[in-house]
């Protein structure tokens, strides 16, 4: 794979690059990382054998691909020489909330410009990476962002009017599936099980779901039908759920979190 430069070396970056080097998708020699003050690029450099450059010139010297993976706020004080130093390159932006007018404005000349919003799970190759392009990608240009969002799990492209959207969904839903995981082990404590016991039911119970739906590729309520008896345990529980207004308090959730993004986007 030609040249690819990361701009910033944090978490989504050190994860793409180690997934790339995971699946044998590029060497060391085709990447190279640029960070702050904070060390991380340099942290980076030393443990995946990546090229640590000392400035944009050098970073982006021989790259014909930019990934922008800095910090979203950061955006609007970039280093004005990065437009010269990208004409021509394609730009990945993993930067959360910032649109592709935004990407332009400090990237006028790119090859093309791709924004993306990635999840938490791709820091172990088990995210969900939506993403949407300037312009419709060349042949080549595509099979480069699906090799470096496959480095993070899956992906799915979708229009930029969409993105705060899928925001709500996925960019934010883990953190859903963390504070149900915790209410799940808290009833099970109340239920009378130890608190360590309680977690790992919990835990399994929701990889073991996840895993079924997945494998199974079925709507939802088709799986939960088969657990339910009726007037059963699981039925007992669901009537319960149904009377908080589970189902609307989960999309009240989504779309907040998509009004919130839309408003972050704006700024």
């Amino acid at each position: 794979m030609a040249g690819i430069a990361f701009l910033g070396a944090g978490r989504m970056a050190s994860a793409m690059v180690d997934g790339l080097l995971a699946r044998n998708a590029a060497s060391s020699r085709d990447l190279a990382c640029l960070g702050g003050a904070g060390g991380s690029a340099a942290a980076l450099s030393a443990r995946t054998g990546i090229r640590l450059a000392g400035s944009p010139g050098e970073l982006l010297a021989g790259a014909q691909t930019l990934v922008v993976a800095f910090k979203p706020q950061q955006l609007g004080s970039a280093d004005p020489a990065l437009a010269g130093l990208a004409a021509g390159k394609l730009v990945i932006s993993v930067l959360a909330g910032r649109r592709l007018a935004a990407l332009a404005r400090v990237f006028p000349s790119a090859r093309n410009l791709v924004r993306c919003m990635p999840n938490t799970p791709a820091s172990i190759g088990a995210g969900i990476t939506g993403w949407c392009s300037r312009t419709p990608l060349s042949a080549g240009d595509r099979e480069v962002v699906e090799t470096l969002l496959g480095a993070l799990g899956r992906a799915v492209e979708v229009p930029e009017d969409r993105m705060d959207a899928l925001t709500g969904v996925s960019g934010s839903g883990p953190a859903y599936v963390f504070e149900f995981a915790a209410a799940l082990r808290d009833g099970g404590v109340a239920a009378g099980l130890d608190p360590a016991t309680a977690e790992t039911l919990a835990v399994e119970t929701l990889l073991g779901a996840s895993r079924l739906l997945a494998a199974r590729g079925v709507a939802p309520e088709v799986l939960r039908d088969e657990v339910v008896s009726p007037n059963g345990t699981t039925h007992a529980a669901l009537r319960t759920l149904s009377a908080g207004r589970f189902r609307d308090l989960v999309r009240d959730a989504v779309l907040a979190a998509r009004n919130r993004s839309v408003e972050l986007s704006a700024d």
